[in-house]
């Protein structure tokens, strides 16, 4: 199975709700799977203030999907400048994301498909 990689491109909730799934979705079926937060983006790795309206409808909200995503070993990267431009230190986040940048990210690829939301 080939692997998957998702850019979450915009600091948009929604975004890396759908970002989360998919990963979950790719894992749960045995292949390969990384979440990458470009730029402003970073900053979703705060608190989730809308896990309260996903919780309303019956979904997983953003914490709960970090939770089960890290469970199933998918990858958490995160844009070096893009913690600048969040505010955040590496320290800020949870250990299990990793600073990279899009060089680094392009050069592991190999034959992920990628997958932009």
């Amino acid at each position: 199975m080939r692997g998957l990689t998702v850019l979450v491109a915009a600091a948009d909730p929604a975004r890396f709700h759908a970002a989360l799934s998919l990963a979950a979705a790719q894992a749960a079926l045995g292949g390969r799977a990384r979440i990458y937060l470009h730029g402003e983006s970073v900053g979703l790795l705060g608190p989730a203030a809308e896990d309260a309206r996903y919780a309303g409808a019956g979904m997983p909200g953003i914490a709960e999907l970090r939770t089960e995503v890290a469970a199933l070993g998918v990858s958490i990267i995160a844009c070096q400048s893009g913690f600048v431009l969040a505010g955040l230190s590496h320290g800020d986040v949870a250990p299990d994301v990793e600073a990279g940048g899009l060089i680094g990210l392009l050069s592991d690829l190999g034959e992920d498909r990628l997958v932009v939301v």
